[in-house]
């Protein structure tokens, strides 16, 4: 089961917060609340935020 990308974003600060990190604009970001998370998106977030990830897993588990 994959984990809802309005839970991903905002474990990790919310729309705005993600959109720094990923160097892209707000509405992208928000547009990923519908249309799920790009999978090489995905991987960078695991990528800097790892512990926000473990927390959704564990969780999830």
């Amino acid at each position: 089961m994959e984990l809802d990308p309005n839970i991903i974003i905002d474990r990790l600060g919310g729309t705005t917060a993600v959109a720094k990190l990923c160097e892209c604009r707000p509405p992208s970001v928000h547009q990923w609340r519908q249309d799920g998370i790009p999978k090489y998106r995905l991987q960078f977030l695991r990528l800097a935020r790892p512990e926000v990830f473990a927390d959704l897993e564990r969780e999830k588990a």
